[in-house]
């Protein structure tokens, strides 16, 4: 594509979003705030939106979608305009290879705003199978291929002694799910590397380093739930023996059905989360057209009614939001008051 024609792309783009905010738009203009994205952002969001309802008559509800981070990515970054989403939600932070392809469609200027915490927790059903587990532990019975070799582990005594004669099953989140990403990048692969032989396999291949310490094993020991942590709950309810994956605020919100289980000794609550001693902790993520902010009605509002719930004593923390450290809720203030934009350098 040319410079030239992204140039006219993009000024063809800016003419249609002008059409949204005005009394006369056409047929393509939109009148309502869209929103993408991880299941695990969703339910804070839904809250946010029927609030922002409540409180602004005048502009229509927000319309939340859960698409999973991955899919929300690809929606969001397709370009601008009112047939594309405003607003990305996301459970793990925006990768260096979306950040280019929004560049090359013209979503040149993203507002990046960190909501809140989060906590991948691993559970099971109250009074059903219960563990301390490590990221090592967790490693060992769901990678695909374990520090390289072949994927023995049937019971979770089989990962250790210590553990229950209990068959593996674990329920958990696709691969397009930032639920999903985190897992690898928080628990997966910080197990693999209590195994020495994996830096020197990184520093040779990088890609086999990525296979071996975060593919997931497909024999029916991991089995992917698709992107509603409901029905992960609800499968650990059913069997006292599985394990579900999901986001804190899933076991939070289903207290007196699950149970959390340990990492490394420490339980996933939110003070631990809070404060990261509990291993699992991530920062939630929601991405933001700037040329989207006077173009479509309530937008701009809509940000603003986040910043009003998202502290430890606002609504959603009752949910089962963890709120951002000092440092990061400041940013995140000036985020939704100055739409300070993202320059993708610091991406990954």
């Amino acid at each position: 594509m040319t410079k030239t024609f992204k140039f006219a792309l993009a000024a063809a783009s800016a003419l249609t979003l002008a059409a949204c905010g005005s009394n006369d738009a056409g047929g393509g203009a939109r009148d309502q705030v869209t929103a993408v994205g991880s299941s695990t952002v969703f339910p804070f969001a839904k809250a946010v939106s029927e609030t922002f309802a409540r409180a602004n008559p005048d502009f229509k509800s927000p319309f939340i979608e859960s698409t999973g981070t991955g899919g929300g990515m690809k929606l969001f970054c397709a370009g601008i305009g009112p047939e594309t989403p405003d607003i990305a939600h996301a459970s793990r932070r925006m990768k260096a290879s979306e950040f280019e392809t929004c560049q090359n469609n013209g979503v040149t200027e993203i507002v990046e705003v960190q909501v809140g915490l989060d906590g991948i927790a691993l559970a099971s059903a109250q009074g059903g199978i219960n563990m301390n587990l490590t990221p090592k532990m967790v490693y060992e019975a769901l990678a695909a291929s374990p520090y390289g070799g072949e994927q023995t582990n049937v019971t979770w005594s089989d990962v250790d002694a210590s553990l229950p004669n209990i068959e593996i099953l674990v329920y958990g989140p696709p691969s397009t799910s930032g639920t999903r990403d985190a897992l690898k990048e928080l628990i997966l692969e910080a197990g693999c590397k209590t195994d020495e032989s994996m830096s020197a396999l990184k520093e040779s291949d990088e890609d086999r380093y990525d296979q071996v310490c975060t593919e997931v094993r497909s024999d029916g020991r991991y089995v992917d739930q698709g992107e509603q942590d409901n029905l992960i709950v609800q499968k650990i309810q059913g069997n006292p023996n599985a394990v579900g994956i999901f986001g804190y605020s899933y076991l939070e919100e289903n207290a007196d059905k699950v149970q959390g289980l340990n990492m490394n000794g420490v339980a996933p609550t939110y003070e631990n989360i809070a404060s990261f001693d509990y291993p699992g902790a991530r920062p939630l993520y929601m991405y933001v057209k700037k040329a989207h902010l006077d173009a479509i009605p309530g937008l701009k509002e809509y940000l603003t009614q986040w910043s009003q719930m998202w502290s430890r004593d606002g609504d959603l923390a009752k949910i089962g939001l963890v709120a951002n450290p000092e440092d990061a809720a400041a940013t995140a203030m000036s985020a939704v008051t100055n739409y300070d934009t993202l320059d993708g350098a610091s991406l990954k």
